[in-house]
């Protein structure tokens, strides 16, 4: 399945499932990247728009490129940013030149990206010298994505097997710098970025699910009846009665583009 089917969902349900987490993550990965006014800066796997908005916040919309493989992703995040150049394409093979952007950023894409070393490369080109590249991931192999942590637990209860995203790439600690070496920045640092969203109960949490957005999403959707409301007893499980807030840890690295 590739990334584009994952996230086939509109930009209103991924909003709901994973878009609720930008509030939090996207000032801290645009701190890290040192996004500030006066810079050109390119956000590589937009979706809706998360990221986008703090990079329009921050420098300008006319200061701000961004791009992703789903359509309706792109329609959304135009509507939201008019000004910003959002285009539709894949990291792979970013559609501007070489040196054009002061910043390159990249929020929970890496592990997406059909050749993840090839798209780090692309967004590195697209940076001028001494400029900046950042990416992050959610910690998934460590447990940090408290909410996928909680789903993919509850799956293993009934398929004990079942890999999940803990092999998707970035989502280890130490994998995004090695990423980034190979992709030949330079002054890499990695650090750990933390997130948070807010639920009005469990069926605030419970309901973007069967969503089917992204691998959970999809996964979700594969089972018969009977046993995703067995996943969803063992979510419930695990969560507390009333509103609760879930905490989500995301491995970042952050490079300087070498002289050319």
């Amino acid at each position: 399945m590739t990334a584009t089917t994952q996230f086939a969902a509109s930009a209103p349900h991924y909003d709901r499932f994973m878009g609720r987490y930008a509030l939090t993550l996207a000032p801290a990965l645009a701190d890290v990247a040192g996004v500030t006014p006066g810079l050109r800066v390119l956000d590589v796997g937009c979706g809706p728009g998360g990221l986008t908005s703090e990079l329009c916040r921050r420098t300008g919309a006319k200061n701000v490129s961004a791009i992703d493989p789903a359509p309706q992703f792109v329609a959304a995040c135009r509507d939201r940013h008019p000004g910003a150049d959002v285009r539709e394409g894949v990291a792979e093979q970013l559609p501007w030149g070489d040196t054009e952007f002061d910043v390159t950023v990249s929020s929970l894409v890496v592990g997406f990206m059909r050749d993840p070393d090839r798209g780090i490369r692309e967004m590195a080109r697209v940076t001028r010298p001494g400029g900046t590249v950042a990416a992050c991931m959610w910690d998934i192999a460590g447990g940090g994505m408290v909410m996928l942590t909680v789903f993919w637990k509850a799956v293993r209860q009934l398929e004990p097997g079942v890999t999940g995203e803990r092999q998707l790439p970035g989502t280890a600690e130490g994998d995004l710098v090695a990423r980034f070496n190979r992709a030949g920045l330079e002054r890499i640092a990695g650090s750990a970025l933390m997130a948070r969203a807010d639920y009005a109960g469990f069926d605030d949490f419970w309901e973007p699910f069967t969503l089917a957005v992204g691998p959970a999403g999809h996964y979700l959707a594969s089972l018969p009846a009977d046993k995703r409301e067995r996943v969803r007893e063992a979510c419930r499980a695990e969560l507390p009665d009333g509103t609760f807030s879930l905490d989500a840890l995301a491995w970042c690295a952050r490079g300087t583009v070498a002289a050319r």
